[in-house]
């Protein structure tokens, strides 16, 4: 839809993003074979930058143009401008795929099948909080519960899974939800 890539260029016009890779690609991308990556809503790219300097071939997705434009011209980058809302997954195909701060549930099994077998996910979004002094969403299909994330990716090795209190870009306190799993080798 338009409106939602308007909106989105508007939000990274008005409210840019911080440019610093994530600390949990920074802390944890190792933990994939060097190869393809798939940065889900890849924004400003500040994942996409970082994993193409580890020598990673991105796929970087994003609605925004105006964030595409802000993402290297390199040849270790490839900009694919999609809503997120129909765009297909390769199946089989990812050595690693990262998903910060978006949340589509629909994307949970599309993202299982993308990875190869050994193929790491990296997943960081914010969870719902009910509590004084939190940042209160205006969607609530846009958060997390409790443990979702956790069990969305049952049937991938865990490596890490971590809930706990942050700060968002905006200086307001939010909850998080961090996941790294491996997809399992099938013995053949």
């Amino acid at each position: 839809m338009l409106v939602d890539k308007e909106r989105w260029n508007h939000r990274h016009i008005d409210k840019p993003i911080s440019k610093d890779v994530s600390k949990i690609v920074e802390n944890f991308s190792s933990y994939a074979t060097v190869g393809k990556a798939l940065d889900i809503a890849a924004g400003v790219g500040r994942n996409t930058h970082f994993l193409a300097d580890k020598g990673f071939v991105v796929d970087a997705v994003d609605y925004s143009d105006v964030a595409l434009s802000q993402i290297k011209d390199i040849a270790t980058i490839n900009k694919i401008e999609a809503d997120l809302d129909t765009y297909l997954f390769e199946v089989n195909y990812y050595d690693l795929i990262v998903n910060c701060n978006y949340l589509d549930r629909r994307h949970f099994p599309l993202i299982k099948e993308a990875l190869k077998e050994g193929g790491v996910l990296i997943f960081e979004t914010f969870i719902i909080t009910t509590g004084e002094g939190y940042h209160q969403p205006s969607n609530l299909d846009f958060v997390l519960r409790t443990n979702e994330l956790l069990h969305a990716f049952i049937g991938l090795d865990i490596v890490y899974y971590e809930e706990r209190d942050d700060v968002n870009n905006s200086g307001e306190k939010v909850r998080i939800a961090s996941l790294v799993a491996k997809k399992k080798n099938v013995c053949r």
